[in-house]
């Protein structure tokens, strides 16, 4: 006897388990049962677990019934010749899915060449157990599994032709890589998904070597007559948006140019940019601080009729302006209505991004690293043939990761620029390595792919033959443009008093407990007490019981709120989030005296 359990619900028991479960397997594989239904048997626990609920992650396998799948030559070409489709192979019983629960219970062959008598499932091919972006890693199975992971990532933070109607859209934090290509390195999932209709790199010519050490710690070295040619140059797309609200009392927002009587006008070259709907006009270049979206809105707060009647002549500005640090151009205007009916008014901002040092560039094996020169083609060392590279990569971030697979792709994309050629790698189907070698030396190169290097700058030989290959670098939307932030002066929190967070607020940056360590290993203390006085306050405080004082400086008197007027008041320099300390202890009805030492 074993006990039955659809989605965790106990419905029964059986007699022979073995024979209702290959009973309900033929019944799906039939149709006489819906293909999403799964069944698992638990030996220890002697039960059986049907499932059939949503949210399991399931996957296609092809059946293998007496060592033979029963996917045929005939399937295929079936499938090639459009005679049948997917649907009709799951309907046919030729392929299932199967999910976590059912797997257990199955022996799932890699290729025919791994079947074996109870052998029950074979992969529709090898390469299926990764997913869609793993996959478009070229040579996975020449990599550690955690580089391929971080690849995997990488990929989906590359800029590139993201949306053919991009013109038409207002995505909030859009990026556009001006001249995207398709990868000579490919894996058949390139194909799949039809990645030549939104690449998201560019073909590169990189070497493999040190150069002044600009390129330390994962950095790479950009050659600046290629960027200025266009090498991974992109857009940077971000839609500003206003609506007329409508208020209680059929009062609402107006979009226009201000009038200079409303209440917060700002001055009149703030308003330059705005047509006379007190809307930007197309391909105005802005800056922080210029409004965008002229807007004026009722006054805030109405007490009584008199103020009820005049709320027309003060109204209150509420434009949309340019926060702290950013810049562009009006790209798109567009004037429409939300679902309530308000008129909407959204402008688009263009800005152009040049690479530059700190922006984020990594190939598909997980070898991320931020720029760290620009050197001019003229200073870059070049081949014996003259190819100058478009992108230096240190040695030093192959070794411990183990990332032979970005060593492949170099050698593989070389052979495929010299050759006119796609090459293949995917995962388990790549070419061999020693295939490529062998067509690269006959392509007139050194089949491992060094050549000699001169110095750009001095015109000598370089001692050592150089690791030289195309490669498909992506750049990444993690740029310096977006993160750059200093502060001075300027706002702070109302509670503490200490500088606002964020680079939208125009905030300080924090110095933590680490930081402090680093300046008293340094023996900049003066520095340290510097950065401390973000909040400094100097407060007065009663000599006779240690509590903060009050000054009024109104009435031109000082008293303590526990001994009264007749007191000695010392000024003492403290933190203002100590002084809110001290008042948050005495809310607990906790006395937290301040014993005063003369300093001299």
């Amino acid at each position: 006897m074993a006990d039955v359990y659809i989605n965790s619900k106990f419905v029964g028991t059986v007699e022979d388990l073995d024979s209702f479960i290959s009973n309900v397997k033929d019944q799906r594989r039939n149709g006489a049962l819906s293909e999403f239904v799964n069944i698992m048997k638990d030996d220890r626990a002697n039960e059986v677990q049907i499932f059939c609920d949503e949210g399991r992650a399931r996957r296609p396998l092809i059946i293998v019934k007496e060592s033979k799948p029963l996917l045929t030559e005939k399937h295929i070409k079936q499938l090639t010749d459009g005679e049948i489709t997917w649907a009709d192979l799951i309907r046919q019983g030729v392929i299932e899915y199967l999910d976590a629960g059912e797997e257990e219970n199955a022996l799932v062959a890699y290729n025919e060449t791994q079947i074996v008598p109870n052998t029950t499932h074979m992969e529709i091919t090898p390469g299926s157990i990764t997913g869609i972006t793993t996959a478009l890693v070229p040579f996975g199975s020449y990599n550690q599994s955690s580089r391929l992971i971080i690849g995997s990532k990488n990929q989906k933070q590359s800029l590139g032709f993201y949306a053919a109607n991009y013109h038409l859209r207002m995505d909030m934090d859009a990026n556009l890589l001006h001249y995207p290509q398709f990868p000579i390195v490919k894996t058949s999932l390139h194909d799949v998904t039809d990645y030549d209709e939104h690449p998201s790199g560019q073909n590169m010519v990189v070497a493999v070597m040190c150069f002044d050490g600009y390129n330390m710690e994962d950095g790479v070295i950009l050659n600046k007559s290629s960027v200025e040619r266009g090498l991974a140059r992109s857009s940077y797309f971000r839609p500003v948006s206003a609506e007329e609200l409508r208020y209680s009392g059929g009062l609402v927002d107006t979009i226009s140019v201000p009038d200079k009587d409303v209440k917060g006008y700002r001055s009149e070259k703030d308003y330059r940019f705005l047509e006379g709907d007190g809307i930007i006009y197309p391909e105005a270049t802005v800056d922080e601080g210029d409004v965008i979206i002229g807007r004026t809105s009722p006054p805030r707060f109405l007490s009584g009729l008199d103020e009820y009647n005049l709320s027309a002549a003060i109204r209150r500005e509420s434009s949309i302006s340019l926060r702290h640090g950013e810049r562009g151009v009006a790209d798109f205007v567009v004037i429409t209505e939300n679902e309530e009916g308000n008129r909407l008014v959204q402008v688009r901002l263009r800005e152009e991004r040049v690479p530059e040092i700190g922006d984020k560039f990594t190939s598909r094996h997980g070898q991320k690293g931020v720029t760290g020169i620009l050197v001019p083609s003229s200073d870059i060392p070049f081949s014996v043939s003259g190819i100058v590279p478009d992108l230096i990569f240190t040695p030093h971030g192959v070794s411990s990761r183990m990332t032979v697979s970005h060593l492949l792709e170099l050698i593989g994309a070389k052979v495929g620029a010299l050759s006119g050629r796609y090459v293949d790698s995917t995962l388990f189907e790549a070419e061999h390595e020693e295939d490529i070698r062998k067509e690269l030396l006959a392509s007139g190169f050194r089949e491992d792919g060094t050549e000699t290097f001169y110095d750009g700058r001095t015109g000598k030989q370089m001692l050592a033959r150089i690791f030289v290959g195309n490669m498909y670098y992506l750049r990444l939307r993690h740029m310096v443009a977006n993160k750059m932030q200093s502060r001075a002066r300027g706002p702070i929190q109302l509670l503490t008093r200490q500088p606002t967070e964020g680079k939208a607020k125009e905030g300080g940056l924090r110095l933590g407990e680490m930081e402090k360590d680093v300046f008293i290993a340094h023996g900049a203390s003066l520095l340290l007490k510097e950065r401390f006085d973000s909040d400094k306050a100097v407060l007065p405080v009663c000599e006779k019981c240690g509590l903060v004082a009050v000054e009024d400086h109104y009435k031109n008197r000082k008293y303590c709120l526990m001994c009264g007027e007749d007191i000695n008041v010392s000024y003492v320099e403290m933190s203002y989030a100590f002084k809110l300390l001290l008042d948050e202890i005495r809310s607990l009805t906790i006395y937290p005296r301040l014993n005063m030492v003369n300093k001299y």
